[in-house]
């Protein structure tokens, strides 16, 4: 192929050739999915995206097939890309436990479908120790903004950044943002159909295995459609410490709120409490022992 980055490493040649087939033909990967969606393959932008920069490749029968479509309307070869998959050795498993992730996430679960070939290598490189959210809730009945700070720790040397993926109540995803305290603002990725946003937002340096890392972000919405009935967050591995601030505006108080946790995502409660919220129109929560699974705030306005 002719300019093709030269590199004799499986793991990043066919993200090269892809890539460098989509600068030469002018091809955003928009018009990559449309493409494939116009050949009956539904792939999100973050998975191109990924394939793209090298962080998963196609693995699924569906993204094979997409691969094989892909050859010819980027001008290469038939067999050019597929040959530049890697070869799984025999007994090869992902880095994540997926029966233990699809345990709390349950199968084909929206993160699942928005992050596609990536989802067993999601964060793969890192173990979350303490999640901290604080999540104000405006006076339009809407989370309009979440502070989070994550500590990791990390699993394998090398790892650069931390990804975080929300799903947010308004559907007008474009108008989110993510900012952090100190470096660049990290790029966002907008998954419409899922209502869900992704950042990749990344350490000072590479982490030396075992190495933790504090990393903070405020997620805003600027979007005034939708109201909010809840906010919960899925933990895969046990954390040491998880908190959930939730804060409502003066002008928009529950009429009731409860303390839930369930051992997966859309499954019944397996202990749900009635807390009200404080004279400061506030509630928190605080698991004594956070082992797997959704914990949240759910709260119900009045009429």
């Amino acid at each position: 192929m002719p300019n093709a980055p030269h590199t004799d490493d499986p793991d990043v040649m066919f993200a090269a050739v892809f890539k460098e087939a989509l600068r030469r033909r002018g091809l955003p990967l928009d018009r990559v999915r449309d493409h494939l969606q116009s050949q009956g393959i539904s792939l999100s932008l973050a998975t191109l995206s990924y394939w793209q920069s090298g962080r998963s490749q196609p693995e699924k029968s569906q993204s094979l097939r997409a691969v094989d479509i892909l050859e010819p309307f980027l001008g290469l070869p038939n067999g050019t890309l597929r040959s530049l998959l890697r070869r799984r050795p025999r007994g090869w498993v992902p880095p994540h436990d997926l029966a233990a992730v699809r345990g709390v996430y349950g199968e084909n679960s929206d993160v699942e479908q928005v992050l596609g070939d990536a989802f067993p290598y999601f964060n793969a490189g890192l173990r979350r120790l303490v999640v901290h959210e604080a999540v104000s809730v405006n006076e339009h009945r809407l989370v309009d903004e979440m502070r989070v700070t994550v500590v990791v720790k990390a699993v394998r040397g090398g790892v650069r950044h931390l990804t975080v993926l929300h799903t947010l109540d308004s559907p007008r995803t474009g108008t989110a943002d993510i900012t952090v305290p100190c470096g660049p603002p990290p790029v966002l990725r907008f998954a419409p159909e899922r209502n869900c946003v992704i950042a990749d937002i990344p350490f000072g340096r590479r982490l030396a295995q075992n190495e933790t890392a504090a990393v903070e972000y405020t997620l805003r919405s600027v979007s005034t459609a939708g109201i909010s009935h809840q906010h919960e967050r899925r933990i895969t591995t046990p954390l040491q410490t998880y908190l959930l601030h939730v804060r409502f505006h003066p002008s928009a108080v529950p009429s009731k709120c409860w303390h839930y946790y369930c051992k997966q995502l859309g499954a019944p409660p397996h202990s749900r409490h009635l807390v009200p919220p404080d004279s400061f129109h506030s509630t928190h929560l605080l698991p004594t022992k956070c082992t797997p699974g959704v914990y949240g705030v759910e709260w119900e306005w009045p009429d």
